[in-house]
């Protein structure tokens, strides 16, 4: 049976909730709740949080389990550079947060070559140029295209007040920044492989593999299907802050929700929602201690949850203006990726960290070449630093997080358990193979599959990572903020743009914009 990570504080957990009411209630303490709680308590709102564990964070959390301190996923961090969402976060609430920056950003190896992700473009095109026969010219077309595309991608991403354009003002401030996006206009719809093609890149192997890899851990698919805007927005992580939490970003997750706690928001932890129903002009939440009433409802839950509270809500009688069956036609098309999304298989390890260099780092291993690798050919590994804090009871230790993706249908099977073990042993092969440095200095490991990420996350079968960015036009259809009713917001990684901690941040406060109106 899997570790199941165990909460690192019950703080909040006396809180009696029972006939309050809030402005605003926010379902789910990932970083897509804290940030809509946190944009929310800025504005005065009367704020709610509720989190069903004794930690923040939800897929990006840091939980303990016998005395050692991991990353819940191996996951790298962007949104820390200068003017960047998360750097004006700590320095305008002045969080006690100390962020080391990485560089490189991560390393990627495969049998045949490895790749320094730096900060630096130009360093980092330049390692590409170096490999043999690359076509360097080319390269530099490719990577000269992808910059000017991340650039105005994410200047449009990082002004959630924009997005959808309510108003005049509001439609020619984000007209301004997407007229330099003209040249991808062409690609909308289109999967990278036909990007690379046009470039004459598709059989570099080299770099079909890294972009293979690095759009499968950001948009949840390879280069064959993965649609050309977003694939170019995410890879572009390396290079937008890259950074290290020092104790662990769950660090971070804290010292939001005490900011959110001292501008005057209630922060419920260990305290799960079990429900909401519609109620005169505002919604009933029943939670763990007590039931509440609000006026708007931010939920950072996966469809198939909020559809099952939905329903059974509207068991006791819809209230005059809600209609169930339009409210679960809007959700019906979120849940769909789900059917072939995926799950996580992972490995917690303890290793002597002797000499590893005192940085934390992050290694992206890939021991399959051509086609798509996944199930334990492709792991990411993050590892602790040694001035991270005490993350394990041995000095000199330090802590490793593995995590492979693995097809939920895996977990649906019958031998689920002999499948998952299989994965994992796939993922000590690649890791002993292009890693060996960390397999040698294995001291314990833990293990986690699908089913355990559902336990103490509650998301259903364990799915993480977001939904496909597969090529074609139904993304653009929910560019805004998603409202499943009056007074109700779905979040997180189900709606646009939906990966990693820093786009999921951006969707939570347009959430919170769409509520505050």
């Amino acid at each position: 049976m899997p570790d199941l990570p165990a909460p690192r504080s019950a703080r909040g957990a006396s809180i009696s909730l029972e006939g309050r009411s809030f402005d605003v209630t926010v379902i789910g303490g990932g970083y897509a709740g804290l940030a809509a709680a946190l944009r929310c308590s800025e504005a005065g709102a009367r704020v709610l949080l509720l989190e069903r564990m004794g930690y923040f964070g939800g897929c990006a959390a840091t939980f303990e389990r016998s005395g050692h301190r991991f990353e819940a996923g191996a996951t790298l961090f962007a949104g820390f550079d200068p003017g960047g969402l998360f750097t004006r976060w700590i320095e305008t609430h002045q969080l006690p947060v100390t962020v080391e920056h990485l560089d490189p950003a991560l390393e990627f190896r495969t049998p045949e070559f490895r790749i320094a992700a730096r900060r630096d473009r130009e360093a980092f095109v330049r390692s590409w140029c170096e490999l043999p026969d690359a076509p360097v010219d080319r390269i530099r077309r490719f990577f000269d295209f992808q910059r000017r595309v991340a650039d105005r991608l994410w200047a449009i991403l990082d002004a959630p007040h924009l997005l959808p354009p309510w108003s005049a003002p509001s439609f020619i401030a984000l007209l301004r920044r997407a007229v330099p996006c003209a040249p991808l206009l062409p690609w909308l719809g289109r999967p990278l492989e036909e990007l690379l093609e046009r470039f004459d890149l598709l059989r570099f192997e080299p770099l079909r593999q890294y972009l293979d890899s690095a759009c499968q851990i950001t948009v949840q698919c390879g280069v064959r299907t993965a649609e050309v805007p977003f694939a170019l927005g995410a890879i572009d992580y390396v290079h937008r802050g890259a950074a290290h939490v020092r104790g662990g970003i769950g660090v971070f997750g804290e010292a939001l929700a005490s900011r959110i706690e001292a501008l005057g928001g209630t922060v419920a932890r260990t305290c799960a929602a079990r429900g909401l129903r519609r109620q005169g002009g505002g919604w009933q939440v029943e939670t763990r201690r007590g039931t509440v009433r609000t006026r708007e409802v931010i939920a950072n839950l996966l469809p198939t949850t909020l559809e099952e509270w939905l329903r059974r809500g509207a068991l006791s009688g819809e209230p005059r203006g809600f209609r169930l069956d339009e409210a679960l036609r809007r959700l019906e098309p979120l849940d769909e990726p789900r059917e072939d999304g995926w799950g996580a298989c992972m490995l917690y390890r303890a290793i002597d960290g002797e000499g590893l260099g005192d940085s934390p780092h992050h290694l992206q291993l890939r021991a399959r070449g051509p086609g798509e690798a996944i199930e334990g050919d492709h792991v990411f590994c993050s590892i602790s630093g040694a001035t991270d804090g005490e993350r394990t009871p041995v000095p000199g230790e330090r802590t490793v997080t593995i995590s492979t993706h693995v097809p939920l249908r895996s977990s649906r099977s019958e031998n689920a358990p002999e499948l998952i073990a299989e994965v994992q042993e796939r993922m000590r092969r690649t890791v002993s193979r292009l890693a060996p440095e960390l397999a040698a200095r294995t001291t314990r490991e833990w293990t986690a599959s699908p089913r355990t990420f559902a336990r103490f996350t509650g998301r259903p079968e364990g799915w993480v990572g977001g939904v496909p960015r597969r090529a074609g036009p139904e993304h653009y259809r929910r560019l805004g903020p998603r409202r499943i009713a009056e007074g109700l917001h779905l979040v997180g990684d189900s709606v646009f743009p939906g990966q990693s901690i820093l786009a999921t941040a951006i969707g939570g406060l347009r959430a919170a914009e769409a509520a505050l109106r």
